[in-house]
């Protein structure tokens, strides 16, 4: 879907958001101390694995680098080399540090900058996988079949070091000229084995345009985030290394789950019926996950199916255990038990989960200090999780109210996600604008309609359109 983004006014202001929400940059002398002066606790138990020639690829511009990655094709599939920047390792257990990074849960993305888990020092400095730096990481090595299925796991400390510093965009265009780094020259294929692979699950993946606020000279522009294939490429890696992160944990009867309760068959029905409703045909015996992977982006009607499929997504949550498995181990988005390790510098249960593995793979028990934590985990990451949440849609509410200002009374083309209910207003998607917002009126849904801006209030943060019939 094609959108033209409108320049945001460089007055825009988001300390109000990070005020309201308590989000505070700066970490305490004793916490900064400790980060500046971190030394690797696990030096001498460290392999050296600085000859692979391991590439990081993540947004461009970012330099809080938790993964690096080596992917090579063998006779009888591939065999994937996943280093993760080891945090645990330089950060001391019941520190100060440690207690500032038990309150922030994870680091909190604004459009002007971020507020990070870690002092930056740490978390884009001496923890980050930056090119052509030795590093302290944990490097797990997982061997496939020619389906991309693991068949060998193993994880164990490493030092390592990145060849290169990739992003999105540039390894799509890479791709797309066949010129990829020989280090991810079999990651199409790869991720794309992976993608058939979650669809055999039966995964559930949404794609939702996903609004976004970024910089654009000295102004702010609102678009719909990109996302390429590479994109998803490189999700899959994270996704299966988590995936044999999970069933290490499991085995081992301790550790700290991702989960999601299976679909419920109501909210199938329920996506059926609107399927119906919009035309859209739904093949007899065809998986909820592999028909919504099989419809057109670049339908309207595609936008209102998506709009409704996260009815199917209810329930997410973290799982502690030590000895017992919880009720629910599996994650139903992804098909399969989930659990986060690649992510440590930027949220805060990467940390723990991974020592977990790190401790089972070597035959040595879980260290105390993890026990204890991982019971905390799950509601110091539900409550983050939220938040970061709240603190994106704020942000997002800011930057519709602040660029459509000016243009209260004019008139859009408008698609409807959502009819209006006895609780709430219908909900439309202007694409021209890269706006979602309330409308009033009773426009029919999955329609195409003509809408009128009726508020746009930036002190509230708050937009409204009216059905202009």
């Amino acid at each position: 879907m094609v959108t033209t983004p409108i320049v945001v006014a460089p007055a825009i202001d988001f300390a109000d958001v990070r005020a309201e929400f308590d989000l505070v940059d700066e970490f305490a002398p004793e916490a900064l101390a400790e980060a500046r002066r971190a030394g690797d606790r696990f030096a001498d138990v460290r392999e050296d694995r600085t000859d692979l020639p391991l590439v990081t690829i993540d947004p461009l511009g970012s330099m809080d680098l938790d993964q690096a990655l080596h992917l090579e094709r063998t006779d009888d599939g591939f065999v994937l080399h996943y280093a993760i920047a080891d945090v645990y390792a330089l950060v001391e257990p019941s520190g100060a540090l440690d207690a500032e990074t038990h309150r922030r849960g994870q680091t909190y993305y604004l459009p002007d900058g971020s507020v990070p888990l870690h002092p930056r020092e740490l978390s884009e400095g001496t923890a980050s996988l930056l090119p052509d730096a030795v590093r302290p990481a944990v490097l797990w090595r997982i061997e496939t079949d020619h389906r991309a299925e693991p068949v060998a796991v193993s994880v164990r400390r490493a030092r390592v070091q990145s060849v290169a510093r990739m992003h999105y965009a540039g390894v799509q265009r890479d791709a797309d000229a066949g010129r990829l780094h020989p280090s991810v020259e079999a990651l199409p294929d790869f991720g794309r084995l992976r993608e058939a692979a979650a669809l055999a699950r039966g995964a559930i993946e949404l794609r939702l345009p996903t609004q976004d606020v970024v910089q654009d000279g000295d102004g702010w522009t609102l678009q719909i985030e990109p996302r390429t294939e590479a994109d998803e490429w490189n999700s899959e890696i994270s996704l299966l290394t988590g995936m044999c992160a999970a069933q290490i944990m499991i085995g081992a009867r301790v550790g700290l789950l991702r989960t999601l309760p299976p679909t419920d068959p109501a909210a199938v029905d329920a996506l059926r019926r609107t399927a119906r409703s919009l035309d859209m045909p739904w093949p007899t015996g065809l998986g909820v996950g592999a028909f919504l992977a099989s419809l057109d982006a670049n339908d309207p009607k595609t936008l209102v199916l998506m709009s409704e499929a996260p009815t199917l997504l209810r329930g997410a949550s973290y799982a502690a255990f030590d000895g017992d498995l919880p009720e629910t181990i599996l994650h139903g988005a992804i098909g399969a038990p989930y659990a986060h390790v690649t992510a440590p510098l930027r949220r805060l249960s990467d940390r723990y989960a991974t020592e977990v593995c790190l401790a089972v793979s070597s035959g040595r028990d879980v260290p105390n200090e993890v026990r204890t934590a991982l019971a905390a985990m799950p509601k110091i990451m539900s409550s983050t999780d939220s938040l970061a949440g709240k603190v994106n849609r704020a942000c997002i509410d800011l930057a519709e109210a602040v660029v459509l200002a000016p243009r209260v009374g004019e008139t859009f083309e408008a698609t409807v996600l959502k009819e209006a209910t006895d609780r709430h207003d219908a909900e439309v998607f202007v694409a021209s604008e890269t706006v979602i917002g309330p409308c009033g009126g009773a426009p029919e849904e999955g329609s195409t309609v003509r809408v009128r801006l009726t508020l746009a209030d930036p002190q509230a943060r708050k937009i409204r359109f009216g059905h202009d019939r």
